[in-house]
């Protein structure tokens, strides 16, 4: 098997450890804290933790929740004037901050970020990612950069400016610019930045009206026109099963398209994939609660006001091909394809994939999803606990994106879910291939 990884531009040791640790701080900085219950009292027109205040933070939260769980075709989320955004800060912005500092960390781990980059947030909401932007380069990058944003809410983009003024210092080594006042689905190209190194399309593509994901690729597209000739496009959003599954069919549009995915996926065969029903996220510890949160919380249902659990499904798009880790399958390598599972089922074979899942079983039974970019079907290696064994625990052990060689997996067919299940045992062995 011939295995040739991509460009590396991966940073030094201490630079490393700096990132690590950025990544793992599971809460918002106290000043971003304070600025936001600050926000929140200056709108109110009385204290955040006032009953009041909070009885409107707790009935907005609920509304706008039920918003979010609507059928994509039936979607149609707008942040109107009142508590609606001040709702998304008290329960969405902690959770997408701390997921945004993971992201920045793995861009950088993998390469992406240049000594000097020019950034570009699209649906910016009240400036999440442009403000973990800031506090990524304060405390862990030593290059500088230049953040805008696109934003059609007036009522985010005031809480922008101000949590803005409040969190950021001028001569910073990120620069964050006032948000442009766009809609998405209307852009003025005269408006949009060019030459930018990182495009983020960060929990917005699921709050489009329709649903449509190949009406959502083609908005992506068109800002990617904008994009840096060795920029990267970072698309994240929820991890629930509808809208991880939409984002999948998003970036195999985007690839029809001519861009190509820089991770997670690893296309083992060569071949392109369509996402076939492809739900697959990556998860972080959870975040610690806020002092809004708590206060939210003290009601006989709190645990509807506390967003803690960080649980999100990402890709990283670029225009030069580039990718995280390039993986060639030649013709007579031992391994079967995914694709060829329908003719071995009842047989043990050996299979080469990417993990691309956190746990989805239980304390009785481990279960990881697996692709290796030729499935029509979901594919799955199931390892009940007691068959665990240091020859086959990396299953459960290697990170998100992983490719593994998995040797001695008995194939079933799991018709209720039109899966395939590989039986991991005591006698398989769980390798990176080429190790």
């Amino acid at each position: 098997m011939d295995i040739r990884k991509g460009p590396a531009c991966a940073p030094g040791t201490a630079e490393t450890d700096r990132q690590d640790g950025f990544a793992v701080e599971r809460n918002l900085p106290l000043p971003l804290e304070g600025a936001i219950e600050e926000y929140i009292t200056k709108k109110a027109g009385r204290s955040w933790d006032d009953p009041a205040t909070l009885g409107k933070l707790r009935r907005a939260i609920v509304a706008q929740k039920d918003d979010y769980w609507r059928p994509a075709q039936k979607k149609a989320i707008r942040y109107a004037k009142g508590y609606s955004v001040l709702a998304y800060l008290a329960y969405h912005f902690p959770v997408y901050f701390v997921q945004a500092k993971h992201l920045l960390a793995m861009l950088a781990r993998d390469g992406l970020l240049k000594p000097s980059m020019n950034i570009l947030d699209i649906g910016t909401g009240p400036g999440v990612f442009p403000l973990a932007v800031a506090d990524f380069y304060a405390k862990a990058c030593p290059g500088k950069a230049a953040v805008y944003s696109i934003e059609r809410s007036e009522e985010h983009r005031e809480a922008f400016l101000f949590l803005r003024e409040r969190c950021t210092t001028k001569g910073a080594a990120a620069s964050i610019k006032p948000p442009i006042a766009m809609d998405i689905l209307s852009p003025d190209p005269e408006k949009v930045p060019g030459k930018i190194d990182l495009m983020v399309f960060s929990n917005v593509l699921n709050e489009l009206p329709g649903g449509n994901p190949e009406s959502a690729s083609r908005i992506v597209a068109y800002f990617a026109e904008r994009l840096a000739p060795d920029g990267s496009i970072l698309v994240t959003e929820p991890a629930d099963e509808e809208n991880a599954t939409r984002m999948r069919l998003i970036t195999a549009s985007l690839a029809r398209q001519g861009l190509s995915l820089f991770s997670p996926c690893s296309f083992l065969w060569g071949t392109k994939c369509d996402a076939p029903r492809c739900w697959s996220f990556e998860s972080a510890p959870p975040i610690r609660r806020t002092r809004l949160m708590e206060a939210l919380a003290q009601d006989t249902e709190g645990f509807r006001y506390a967003n803690t659990d960080i649980k999100y499904s990402y890709a990283v798009l670029r225009k030069d091909g580039r990718t995280k880790q390039e993986c060639r399958l030649p013709p007579g390598a031992k391994y079967l394809r995914l694709s060829k599972l329908p003719l071995h089922v009842g047989k043990r074979i050996s299979v080469a994939a990417a993990k691309m899942s956190g746990e989805l079983g239980n304390s009785s039974s481990h279960v990881i999803k697996l692709c290796d970019g030729t499935a029509k079907v979901p594919v799955y290696a199931v390892l009940p606990s007691y068959h665990l064994t240091p020859e086959n625990r990396l299953i459960t052990e290697a990170q998100y994106g992983t490719i593994l060689g998995l040797r001695g997996v008995l194939v079933r067919y799991n018709k209720e879910h039109d899966a395939f299940n590989l039986l991991v045992n005591r006698n398989t062995t769980v390798e990176r291939p080429g190790a």
